[in-house]
């Protein structure tokens, strides 16, 4: 098989390929995940610049 004669070897390339594969599928399938939250963050973020804002001029 490719030259390789021992049977652990072939088993290690081909884990090797296989575990690249799936770290491609991976990042294709979570590749915009983190963008669906993202906008609820930054109103969070907005909501506590807000309350420091408050506090900050009752001080």
């Amino acid at each position: 098989m490719l030259g390789i004669k021992d049977f652990s070897i072939a088993l290690a390339y081909l884990l090797c390929i296989l575990s690249a594969a799936a770290c491609v599928v991976y990042g294709i399938v979570n590749w915009n995940r983190e963008a669906e939250t993202e906008q609820a963050q930054i109103q969070e973020e907005g909501s506590w610049e807000q309350e420091e804002k408050k506090i900050d001029e009752n001080l």
